[in-house]
């Protein structure tokens, strides 16, 4: 899915940053007692293949611009195979964690024009939600390809939204707003992950991901399988950058991952975070031996033992359970853990 996210280098460098919030600061002030434009009146609407959009009803008029898969598109007026649409093509979002939020100079005004009555998908369409939710898990596979084609990821991301967006009442909202909320996570997170801030010890250090629509999730759906997802998926901003040989980072990040499941013992993800916890508890054990404490490598080690034994009466049906044994049996043998690839 990374690879599949079009345009250029995600994140900007500092100076450039403060320069476009200095130049931003007089848009952002008059923006605040400028009305901002009316809604166009019309359908809502968007598409599950790029349309071109013409000045006339004809494609020897001229062409303005492409509109992409998850667009959303108003459709106000009808001419034959083609409709005349208000589609907010310029709206090109941004996965840089680091740029500023200056809502003045990203809101525009939908482009018009005039597309083929093809491939759109309104708030009228028979089992509009379904289609629209199946485009969307189509898009996010094929950016999940090698050679994923331009852009998947970000049409995946767009359509899910259009499903709670045009449908809010459909069944499959809270699953498509916890996977545009994750498929913008991921993208920030390997964004991140490219930073020099990324190996700092201290999460508060580097870069972290915008928890907003993680939490609208949590919010507007508590209590199901997407709200503990997107707890889950928090954690990422309580982890350290790099251990850099500390045992502090894995017993804490231990302990993020214990509170996880005390809090959602019944959440999908409830098994894996308590294998996180012991491996982590385990790598501390590795990491105090070869610092020469073998008191407390033991009591990590054991702790790791306590967690395993406790994921595998627990959830005795769940892969991370054998995992857990794996483990366990190599930590009895004296085989290293830390040092070893990661779960």
């Amino acid at each position: 899915m990374l690879k599949a996210l079009a345009g250029g280098p995600m994140h900007r460098s500092l100076l450039s940053l403060l320069a476009v919030a200095s130049l931003a600061l007089a848009p952002c002030a008059l923006a605040r007692h400028r009305p901002a434009p009316p809604a166009p009146n019309g359908a809502l609407a968007t598409l599950l293949q790029p349309l071109n959009l013409y000045l006339q009803p004809d494609s020897s008029s001229s062409k303005l611009t492409t509109v992409s898969p998850g667009r959303e598109v108003v459709i106000n007026d009808e001419n034959g195979a083609w409709v005349r649409v208000f589609a907010k093509v310029d709206q090109q979002e941004s996965m840089a964690i680091d740029e500023p939020d200056l809502p003045a100079q990203t809101q525009t005004v939908p482009l018009s024009g005039w597309i083929r009555n093809q491939g759109l998908v309104t708030q009228a369409t028979p089992q509009g939600d379904q289609i629209l939710f199946g485009a969307a898990q189509a898009e996010e596979d094929a950016a999940s390809h090698l050679d994923p084609p331009p852009g998947a990821a970000m049409e995946a991301r767009l359509l899910y939204q259009r499903v709670y967006q045009m449908f809010p009442k459909s069944p499959l909202t809270p699953k498509a707003m916890w996977r545009a909320a994750d498929i913008r996570w991921q993208l920030q997170k390997a964004d991140a992950a490219t930073l020099p801030s990324a190996h700092t010890q201290q999460p508060y250090m580097r870069e972290l991901m915008d928890e907003n629509e993680m939490r609208a999730v949590m919010h507007l759906f508590p209590h199901t399988q997407w709200a503990d997802d997107a707890a889950y998926a928090l954690l990422d901003n309580q982890l350290c950058g790099d251990w850099q040989g500390s045992e502090k980072c894995p017993e804490r990040e231990a302990q993020v991952y214990l509170h996880y499941v005390d809090k959602y013992p019944d959440s999908p993800r409830a098994a894996r975070a308590l294998y996180e916890a012991a491996w982590r508890e385990a790598a501390a054990g590795d990491m105090w031996e070869a610092d020469g404490n073998a008191k407390r490598a033991a009591e990590d080690r054991k702790y790791a033992n306590g967690i395993a034994a406790r994921l595998e009466g627990k959830y005795p049906k769940s892969s991370y359970a054998t995992r857990a044994a794996v483990m366990v049996f190599e930590v009895r043998q004296g085989m290293p853990v830390y040092g070893s690839p990661q779960p």
